[in-house]
């Protein structure tokens, strides 16, 4: 039996990459930003591990997709 052969393809439009590359990567640096201001304004006894570890999980996942989406957008496919 033969079947159709389909040619992988992006789930996303690559012109959008540019648009996705930028806002991922603001959003990502916006939440280092206010992870440090959090570090540098509480005190030891009133910090809460889980909330670093929550901020620090979302501005890595935001930060990783918008490199990707910067690279993709600038002609290096990974």
């Amino acid at each position: 039996m033969a079947q159709s052969v389909k040619p992988i393809s992006s789930p996303v439009p690559d012109a959008w990459y540019p648009t996705l590359a930028v806002f991922m990567l603001a959003i990502g640096l916006v939440v280092t930003a206010s992870f440090f201001i959090y570090e540098a304004t509480s005190s030891r006894r009133h910090r809460s591990l889980a909330k670093e570890l929550i901020t620090g999980a979302v501005a890595s996942v935001f930060l990783g997709f918008g490199s990707l989406f910067l690279l993709l957008a600038s002609g290096v496919y990974v």
